[in-house]
């Protein structure tokens, strides 16, 4: 079972994210490497956003091969390279994830593993 929480202890998330998840009982855990926007005919768009957008659907596909979907997300770190319009991104975001508010990191980092990527998204999910 997956418990998102946000202490009142704690200021408010500033945007689509729990400050924490706890996790009891028979859960299995999936980790997922870091997902780029590259599209399964190998194109990766120059904009960063569409780049996020595939990212994130790539991380779809991910979770639907484990039989999980999106509420089984319980972590997302962004690397971003440059900068990405923060309203726009949270906008993306909060749209893809459909109001499920899993924990999340940003890093704005100098480089990724090729130059042409802007984006690289990392996920852990649980499910039941």
């Amino acid at each position: 079972m997956k418990e998102f929480r946000n202490p009142q202890n704690v200021h408010q998330p500033l945007a689509a994210y729990s400050h924490h998840v706890e996790i009891s009982g028979n859960e299995r855990i999936l980790i997922l490497s870091g997902q780029v926007g590259m599209r399964e005919d190998g194109a990766v768009p120059g904009d960063p956003l569409e780049q996020m957008d595939v990212a994130l659907e790539n991380i779809f596909r991910n979770l639907q091969a484990a039989n999980m979907g999106v509420q089984d997300i319980i972590k997302l770190t962004y690397y971003l390279v440059g900068e990405i319009d923060t309203a726009k991104r949270r906008e993306l975001v909060a749209s893809k994830l459909g109001g499920h508010k899993p924990c999340s990191t940003v890093l704005y980092v100098a480089a990724l593993a090729s130059p042409v990527y802007k984006v690289e998204i990392e996920a852990l999910a649980s499910a039941g």
